[in-house]
């Protein structure tokens, strides 16, 4: 089967964010009331997998090996099967 993952990969808390503070300033001198913006990334993976529990399985260990650097990254995933 065919399973869709999101993945979202985010600075751990404390950890300097020069991207997101950058957009920060920018929008301040846009004149918008913003306090504080952090810059994730998003992947979309489709994989195949014979279980929903696989494809999570398989998910987990790429974030663990390639996706996320698990000193200064957070990480959250979906699975669900394409439809």
């Amino acid at each position: 089967m065919e399973y869709i993952a999101r993945v979202e990969v985010s600075l751990k808390p404390g950890h300097s964010d020069p991207e997101g503070e950058t957009t920060k300033n920018s929008l301040k001198e846009l004149n918008y009331p913003v306090r504080e913006v952090r810059v994730s990334k998003v992947y979309r993976i489709i994989l195949e997998a014979s279980s929903a529990e696989e494809a999570e399985a398989l998910v987990e260990e790429m974030c663990q090996r390639l996706l996320a650097n698990p000193v200064k990254d957070d990480y959250t995933f979906k699975v669900e099967e394409k439809i």
